[in-house]
């Protein structure tokens, strides 16, 4: 026992001794410098479109031009959610969030344009109750300059006036008749206009109010949302439809990267 004790350290001391660096730090540690990761970066301007009060959604940070990498070509397709509330400067609708998509880049101003719109989780939760029919409808549709969108509408049954019972369930043929309700009067608001237009019935509420009063015969409803907005299809970009946008930021920075 004692020889193999002696042996096990043997062959310990061994090891120790055949690696004398073990404990010391690794050649050249020292003299490494440290690079700041925002030297390279350059700070751009996010612009939202003329039909919103608020013209700055933030910045956006992008690593310079070097070489073949070009700063601009990285910036475009970014997409920037924003609160409705801080565009419009309107509690109100903080329960609405845009996506803004870069579309192109001039000077250090990055030109947006509308890529989406939902409600958030926690406005969503706070519809849903008991004793109700919730009633989702998703519409693909096409505006008048090209854009194929995708809508989203939830609505929820209300009481009949002078109810008395407690739950208020729809049938599902009523369920079929409001969606097709929903279905046609979207299509309407949205093929007749540009999306400009469009954005501007989400964010005043038009369209909800419509399918408010189009399906009272059929079944009251409360609580009538445009949940979601999904931009699935965009026309071949033109810059001089971006500038109408974007209506005053254009003229004077045209020295784009």
């Amino acid at each position: 026992k004692a020889s193999k004790r002696l042996d096990s350290t043997a062959v310990v001391t061994m090891a120790i001794d055949k690696n004398k660096r073990i404990t010391k730090s690794k050649k050249g540690g020292k003299g490494k410098k440290i690079i700041d990761p925002f030297k390279n970066k350059q700070k751009y301007e996010v612009r939202t479109p003329s039909y919103f009060p608020v013209r700055t959604a933030g910045i956006t940070i992008c690593t310079k031009t070097t070489g073949t990498k070009i700063a601009s070509d990285n910036l475009k397709g970014r997409v920037f959610p924003v609160c409705l509330a801080d565009l419009k400067k309107d509690d109100e609708q903080s329960h609405r969030i845009i996506k803004l998509r870069a579309e192109d880049v001039q000077d250090r101003r990055v030109l947006t344009n509308f890529y989406g719109m939902q409600l958030t989780t926690d406005k969503l939760r706070s519809l849903v109750r008991k004793w109700q029919t919730l009633i989702e409808a998703a519409v693909d549709v096409k505006s008048a300059d090209g854009y194929t969108l995708r809508v989203f509408v939830i609505c929820f049954t209300a009481k009949r006036p002078n109810q008395s019972k407690k739950t208020f369930y729809a049938q599902a043929s009523q369920i079929r008749q409001i969606r097709a309700k929903i279905n046609g009067i979207v299509k309407e608001h949205v093929q007749t206009v540009d999306l400009k237009g469009v954005v501007e019935k989400i964010v005043h509420n038009i369209i909800e109010k419509q399918i408010d009063t189009a399906t009272r015969a059929i079944y009251p409803l409360n609580n009538i949302y445009i949940r979601k907005v999904k931009v699935m299809r965009s026309p071949k970009f033109d810059l001089n439809k971006l500038m109408d946008v974007h209506g005053d930021t254009g003229a004077a920075e045209d020295t784009g990267a």
